[in-house]
């Protein structure tokens, strides 16, 4: 007899809802039985010096915690390592997968890690050859098939969301089940590489269980060019998943399938009052559009007022979907650092990125939170298209100039695989997939119509330093300082890391990044 046909015969004058909670029970210490003994570890791999893009202080890795703890509630033992939060050597991370012996061994893989995520593979199935390896995230996702076909040791890659997917796998696992009854999987049959069908999307984030950050046993913070940002005990959150745009330099739609699904004030809240009572104070939106529902992200702003947390907080916004009153809301709910998706000052570079906005509309979106009294706000910049002109990089350096912002972020503009840009530059015969899989490519490095990769790297460097040397610039910064609580504080607590800051700044933005 079924679990659930026994719980019904047992109780067969109960009310329904009486009948229904038991049935939950039973149903819960069937899987708490079933998965004894199952372990699942995680690591989030170190991001590798070198690599395409720029390295910031970690941040909690969420992804893996909503994993755990989707295990956990299910009775799998799950434990979980952050690399870079941790500041583990390989070997004593292969020391710390020995103690925890898992059954599974997963990967957190971004294209900054996978280098090392494939070198703490390979030596942990040469210690063990009988454990699964699984890599998930984003880079396994875009790659899947490539990974398996050239690296034996990884023997399972989650593609997507996976927080459904690896309860499922560790159930196979546990009873030797084939992988083609889990959708959401990329593994190797007979010497084959099988991949099944997607896994639907998580339709309610809010049905996931909080991320346990104790898993962790590590803090962190956040930086700008190593200048920390965050002064009070920090973490990461997210309140929505996927965004509705394309724009062709980001993978998020292909990731999340264009879905923006957001968790509701009420669940935000719970989870807010439980990291408040830990002792966290400061928190930054990790989320792909946080911005999206402005009516939204305004019932969140009263009721933090509401519920008198005293926090501070960060996050991003496109350019086209925000106003004053609703940056006014944030910045009296504690909101205070925004990013702001500026990328350039040309439209025609605009409309090749498909971002959908206009040089217009971030002028206003700046000149909003300027007035709202933001306290930080970033302009996000990329420069070096395929076919983007001298005149136009130096025009979007002088827009970092004119606009009335804090920081300049100034990226070089990379392509990946599983985004638009990357598969038009394939189309176009620029770039060559096996070269360039594993780690991505500036597209200044490929495309024979682009203002060369050294020169366009000058440019930007010339303009962080301008930036701030001007002495208006200088004196707007100084007084802006001066007149908030939030900024004092922030440089006070940086004054004693000067040169750490200084070795930072020419790293991420100057002419000794590694190529």
């Amino acid at each position: 007899m079924s679990i659930l046909a026994e719980a019904t015969s047992r109780n067969p004058d109960r009310s329904n809802g009486k009948q229904q909670r038991l049935i939950s029970l039973i149903c819960a210490k069937s899987l708490e039985r079933a998965f004894r003994n199952m372990k699942f570890s995680f690591v989030s791999p170190s991001p590798a010096p070198g690599v395409v893009g720029k390295i910031e202080a970690p941040w909690p890795p969420l992804g893996v915690l909503y994993c755990a703890g989707v295990l956990m509630n299910a009775g799998v033992d799950a434990s979980v390592l952050d690399q870079a939060a941790r500041g583990f050597s390989s070997q004593q991370i292969l020391s710390w997968v020995k103690k925890e012996d898992p059954d599974i061994l997963g990967f957190s893989v971004l294209v900054t890690s996978f280098s090392e995520a494939l070198r703490l593979a390979r030596q942990a199935k040469e210690e063990n050859p009988n454990l699964t390896i699984v890599f998930g995230n984003y880079h396994a996702t875009f790659n899947a098939e490539r990974i398996l076909k050239k690296y034996p040791f990884v023997d399972v890659i989650v593609r997507g969301e996976g927080e459904h997917t690896v309860l499922e796998l560790a159930n196979n696992v546990k009873k030797k089940r084939n992988l083609k009854e889990i959708t959401g999987l990329t593994f190797r049959n007979n010497g084959h590489v099988v991949s099944t069908p997607d896994a639907p999307l998580i339709g309610s984030i809010d049905a996931l269980p909080i991320p346990d950050r104790d898993l962790i046993g590590a803090e962190y913070t956040s930086e700008i060019f190593g200048i920390k940002v965050a002064t009070r005990r920090f973490t990461s959150i997210v309140s929505s998943r996927g965004c509705p745009f394309r724009c062709s330099f980001c993978g998020c739609r292909k990731f999340a399938r264009g879905v923006w699904r957001p968790r509701t004030v009420e669940n935000l809240m719970k989870e807010f009052q439980l990291l408040y009572s830990k002792g966290f104070r400061q928190f930054l939106f990790v989320d792909d559009n946080f911005t999206l529902n402005l009516r939204r992200v305004v019932k969140l702003c009263r009721q933090m007022r509401k519920e008198k947390l005293d926090i501070e907080w960060f996050c991003d916004s496109r350019v086209d979907n925000c106003n004053y009153d609703t940056f006014r809301e944030m910045v009296k709910a504690g909101c205070r650092l925004l990013y702001l998706g500026v990328e350039s000052a040309n439209q025609r570079v605009l409309n090749y990125y498909n971002k959908g906005i206009s040089p217009d509309q971030t002028r206003r979106a700046v000149k909003s939170a300027r007035k709202a009294c933001m306290d930080i706000i970033v302009g996000s910049f990329i420069v070096g298209a395929p076919d983007e002109a001298r005149e136009e990089i130096q025009n979007t350096l002088r827009f970092a100039h004119e606009l009335d912002i804090d920081v300049p972020q100034l990226n070089i503009l990379s392509a990946f695989p599983g985004t638009d840009l990357w598969n038009d530059l394939v189309a176009k015969g620029f770039i060559d997939e096996e070269k360039y899989w594993e780690e991505g490519v500036y597209v200044s490095k490929i495309s024979p119509h682009a203002v060369p990769f050294e020169e366009i790297r000058q440019m930007t460097y010339d303009c962080f330093r301008s930036f701030y040397l001007h002495p208006r610039k200088l004196f707007s910064e100084v007084l802006r300082t001066a007149k908030s609580p939030y900024r004092t504080s922030a440089l006070l607590n940086n004054l004693v890391r000067v040169g750490e800051i200084a070795d930072t700044v020419k790293r991420e933005v100057s002419l000794n990044l590694t190529e």
